[in-house]
């Protein structure tokens, strides 16, 4: 309440303000794009080459050419029709101007234009027009070249026509260069976009996608056209594991309306990979289709077991988890009206397609697995063994379930547990070695921080089967200690700790055993992961002092900085400076100063951006197929600065 005499500011009508066109999505570009770093850069690439899929999905289109300039500046172009140049029937300007001008507005709403289309908020390409310093688009259709551009989304050259073309020849081609006033980001990353194109020429077939860097010392370009859509998608993903038959299990149909296509192939490895996309959007939440299509692989098998009396001396039938094991599988559906809901609008709601996958599924593998023999006898094969496994694993399971919430005294031994109780307060620190752990332990907060030191490596689960992994014992330790549980066990609920940061040291011993337990967590634990729990504490390379002075560097430019500072400029003189080769090199004090307190520590948080390119990178790296490793390595070993020898 305003006290007598004191004017209140004033709340009316007037107060409320109403951002008009596109200065809302400049106002809140996260809303829009996610975010205003590297990944909404990228998705600037992406929401206009949707456009040129959604004209390839209406079958207009069979080519995409992706460039990036060398000022980061990028152009996309396609074959299809060409956004409509006419002026539209209530608004009076023209189709192109209307697309890139006002949001929501665009062919995908109108169901006779377009069956399905990819994009996930249907924001568009008025967004990336909105989100640029600069934009330009030429389109061919009706054997005329016309042309556009904008500035920051505001149309600075009506359209006109720049002359004529060949009546055959059509497409849009558009040229955008991102504002530096809305990215902290403007460098794209060609790996990132070579990603997800490939992605889309998997996905559509017969689409050639093109992409060129034309950046100094960066030049490149590759071209994706996937004939057998999924097909190859599966031989790509299964390319550094080895199939346990030749053939990819392949099915094209369409349901009630809705497209399915699916592709599998089963390795020697132990580790599901299943992906599954509607109109092109990775469904990294799952959802109907992919319910449908679990319930009927589990169903079909069994059926297939029991007939063939593969079961007969068993206890048990196979589970979900049994039949999936080692299965690389990419499911792909077209919907018309998805309805997507999730935290992140990639889960599927739609009950229909439910219904629509099982049937085919169950339709489709039971014909395959008859005709295919051979190949039926190594998938129930794979699976008696994967349950076999499970019951040994669940016993081992048993040791590593935490009694009650109240019961801690059933907690691991060298746990040095924190005081509070609430998760979201609280953190697990896994730090490298005893003396390290030591040292954390002595200059924790106790209140909210538990330590938990972990002796030598453990064992790389890419290699191994969950009952191998449960017997180990640093294994079981973390388990028990995070209280999740783990595989069908598992509940996010029960996490005792909503920080887990991983603490090693900065070597190579310490970048491995980083790397094993981000290999555990990606594969074992992936909810925590996506949950947003794991993190990468961050301690520093070297002390510099002088004095009283005393500063930490993170690395070796800081650390010359630091010393050119403190030398006065002429060179370190008597600058003290020492490399920690490892954490236990810290004092407890030093530890929390550096590495352990929320007010001065930098962390990183593990994030799985595109699941398919860390699937790959797991295998590669921690799998068993020596060749793409090795050749992981020569392609980049010239990006190393710093080589620990």
């Amino acid at each position: 309440m305003a006290k007598n005499g004191e004017k209140a500011a004033s709340y009316d009508a007037g107060n409320i303000q109403v951002l008009k066109g596109l200065e809302a999505v400049r106002k809140r570009p996260g809303m829009y794009i996610g975010s205003t770093s590297a990944r909404g850069l990228h998705h600037l690439v992406y929401e206009v080459v949707d456009n040129s899929i959604d004209e390839a999905l209406a079958g207009h289109a069979d080519r995409v050419d992706v460039i990036i300039h060398a000022d980061d500046s990028v152009t996309v172009e396609d074959n299809g029709r060409g956004i409509p140049v006419d002026a539209h029937p209530t608004e009076k300007i023209p189709g192109v101007e209307l697309a890139m001008t006002v949001l929501h507005a665009g062919g995908k709403f109108d169901k006779d234009s377009y069956k399905v289309s990819g994009g996930l908020h249907g924001v568009g390409v008025s967004v990336v027009n909105a989100l640029t310093e600069k934009l330009k688009v030429w389109v061919k259709r009706d054997g005329k070249e016309h042309y556009m551009d904008f500035e920051r989304g505001a149309t600075t050259t009506k359209l006109k026509v720049l002359g004529k073309v060949g009546a055959r020849e059509r497409g849009t081609k558009v040229w955008f260069k991102p504002d530096n006033q809305i990215f902290t980001e403007l460098r794209y990353d060609y790996s990132t976009l070579a990603s997800r194109l490939r992605e889309l020429s998997f996905l559509n077939k017969g689409v050639s996608i093109t992409i060129s860097d034309e950046r100094e010392g960066q030049e490149k370009k590759e071209t994706f056209l996937a004939k057998g859509g999924l097909k190859e998608m599966v031989q790509f993903l299964n390319s550094s594991r080895k199939p346990l038959h030749s053939e990819v299990m392949y099915c094209e149909t369409e349901r009630e309306g809705i497209e399915i296509e699916l592709a599998l192939q089963y390795n020697d490895g132990y580790n599901e990979n299943v992906f599954s996309f509607v109109n092109n959007i990775n469904t990294h939440e799952g959802g109907t289709h992919l319910t449908g299509f679990k319930s009927a692989l589990t169903r079909t098998i069994n059926n297939y077991a029991s007939k063939g009396n593969f079961l007969k001396k068993a206890d048990f039938t196979l589970s979900g988890d049994d039949v999936r094991e080692g299965l690389t599988g990419v499911l792909s559906v077209k919907v018309r009206e998805p309805q997507f809901e999730g935290q992140t609008k990639t889960k599927l709601g739609n009950s229909e397609v439910e219904g629509a996958v099982k049937t085919v599924v169950n339709e489709w593998l039971a014909a395959y697995l008859e005709e295919h023999p051979r190949t039926a006898n190594i998938v129930i094969e794979k699976a008696v063994s994967a349950a076999r496994a499970r019951e040994a694993a669940r016993k081992a399971r048993d040791l590593t379930r935490k009694k009650s919430a109240l019961d801690v005294g059933n907690l691991p031994g060298k746990l040095a547990d924190c005081s509070l109780s609430d998760p979201a307060l609280c953190e697990l620190y896994l730090v490298e070695g005893d003396s390290a752990g030591g040292s954390a332990k002595q200059g924790r907060d106790r209140n909210y921080q538990a330590i938990l030191p972990l002796r030598g490596k453990i064992i790389n689960v890419e290699k191994a089967r969950i009952d191998k992994v449960l017997s180990n014992e640093e294994i079981r330790t973390i388990i028990t200690a995070i209280g999740t549980g783990i595989k069908e066990d598992f509940s996010i609920d029960n996490a005792r700790y909503h920080k887990v940061i991983l603490m090693t040291d900065a070597d190579v011993d310490g970048a491995h055993i980083r790397t094993l337990l981000l290999t555990f967590f990606f594969r074992q634990m992936p909810e925590l992961i996506e949950a947003g729990y794991i993190y990468i504490a961050q301690p520093p390379l070297f002390r510099v002092a002088k004095g009283k002075e005393e500063y930490y560097a993170y690395d070796i430019k800081e650390r010359d900085d630091i010393a050119g500072r403190l030398g006065n400029g002429d060179g370190r003189g008597s600058v003290n400076v020492q490399r920690y080769k490892g954490l236990g090199e810290m004092n407890p004090d030093q530890l929390w100063k550096t590495t352990m307190d929320p007010e001065t520590r930098t962390i990183l948080r593990v994030d799985i951006e595109d699941a398919l390119l860390a699937d790959q990178v797991f295998q590669t790296l921690m799998g068993d197929e020596v060749e793409p490793r090795r050749e992981f390595i020569a392609a980049n070993a010239k990006f190393v600065k710093d080589l620990d020898i």
